[in-house]
């Protein structure tokens, strides 16, 4: 799509010239079978869209090419995200009463790391997949799985089936989706009169205020803040009646929808408050996000300084974890396998293939004890905690810790 044509997926207005400009790179989640070769590239630009105020790529590839049959990503890799899913599960369970009558959705249900739970409490459970390979580990798991796309045709045939659920589930879905009016009409469409959705999203007030460019990828679309999600949820007619905020993904909301005439749920103090905390961060103006452009490009120069002393100190760096995240900044900073040898990671889905773009060999975690390297850079951050647990180890050879984002840090 170019500028010329450039037009906000929500309100459907010409979108202005981009505020962060990452460059061309490929596409996120591309694993790679082998380290020759070259990769296609695309523009990743955020835009600012002045009338309702969602930031989003105007620039971006098809999401049937990214979510297809061989997705990368699968939740249960991580130990943190299971137990979030699980505290969620027991958590509506009680709040709602959802019981053996009931029946839940979950949009982008991947590998069933979710409603898993459900089924542990016979709950009955239907999850919309796009990736083939993801829905095949979840019906193993006995998540039954549709693999295809949620939109609204999806949710007229939920009805049709009469499978219309008590309680929608969309964790990190919303910001995948590039058709925003016809996914959330879905939702409309799909939910029971007196049903329930909650939708997880990473927030762009933690993204704006510790400096998570890397999040920004092909597969995000768009990049949310409460108040632009309440409106377009209210062009639906659902109304947002409360909202969490989580610490996952580096800072996240959950929000609370339901019918617009379902009074029985009024809208919390929360609500109000949160919308009157992005206000006053400014999220609303062109402004916020050029600056907030000039600190990116601050984190790329103290990262490239940090590879330049290690290489003049002859010291070794290795990477943790093979996040969508890791190619954003691997490829915005221009690094390559020449300052990173390898990176490791948990699933076996990237064990022995390559990062795109850079090239980076994945490997199994037991490399970093077999090559002692003096550095462990954590890619995906917002689990820093986790793998220095894991990793406590490389501590007996007086191995350090590095995080690039917010800044980069060395511990």
């Amino acid at each position: 799509m170019s500028d010329a044509s450039a037009r906000c997926r929500f309100c459907e207005c010409l979108i202005p010239e981009p505020v962060l400009d990452l460059g061309r790179m490929p596409l996120a989640n591309s694993y790679l079978e082998t380290q020759d070769g070259k990769d296609p590239a695309f523009n990743l630009r955020i835009y600012f869209c002045p009338v309702c105020n969602l930031v989003q790529l105007a620039d971006y590839e098809d999401a049937g090419s990214i979510f297809n049959n061989h997705y990368a990503y699968f939740s249960s890799y991580s130990e943190s995200w299971l137990r979030h899913a699980k505290d969620y599960v027991d958590k509506v369970t009680a709040a709602f009463g959802l019981n053996e009558s009931s029946q839940v959705l979950e949009v982008a249900s991947n590998d069933g790391y979710l409603l898993q739970y459900f089924v542990e409490k016979n709950i009955p459970v239907l999850g919309i997949e796009p990736s083939g390979n993801c829905a095949e580990v979840a019906v193993k798991k006995g998540v039954p799985t549709w693999v295809q796309f949620f939109n609204t045709e999806t949710a007229r045939e939920l009805v049709e089936k009469k499978l219309q659920p008590d309680l929608i589930i969309g964790n990190n879905v919303l910001a995948h989706v590039p058709q925003l009016n016809d996914f959330v009409e879905g939702l409309k469409v799909a939910l029971k009169p007196g049903g329930i959705i909650t939708i997880e999203f990473p927030h762009l007030l933690k993204l704006m205020e510790n400096n998570q460019f890397d999040t920004i990828y092909h597969e995000h679309f768009s990049y949310f803040t409460l108040a632009v999600v309440e409106r377009i949820f209210a062009r639906h007619l659902l109304t947002i009646f409360d909202v969490e905020e989580l610490k996952t993904h580096g800072g996240s909301l959950r929000i609370y929808a339901r019918h617009r005439e379902n009074t029985a749920l009024p809208v919390t103090d929360r609500v109000r408050d949160l919308k009157q905390r992005e206000h006053a961060a400014e999220l609303h103006k062109r402004e916020t996000y050029e600056r907030f452009a000039r600190r990116v490009m601050s984190v790329k120069e103290k990262l490239l300084g940090f590879f330049e002393e290690a290489r003049q100190k002859n010291l070794r760096v290795a990477g943790y974890g093979a996040p969508a995240k890791a190619n954003t900044l691997l490829n915005f900073c221009g690094l390559s396998s020449k300052d990173l040898p390898y990176t490791v990671d948990l699933s076996p889905h990237k064990q022995g293939r390559y990062l795109p773009g850079s090239r980076i060999p994945i490997c199994a975690p037991d490399k970093i004890y077999e090559s002692r390297p003096d550095y462990v850079l954590i890619f995906p951050w917002n689990l820093r905690d986790e793998i220095e647990k894991q990793m406590q180890d490389i501590r007996q050879w007086g191995g350090r810790f590095v995080v690039p984002i917010p800044e980069v840090e060395v511990w």
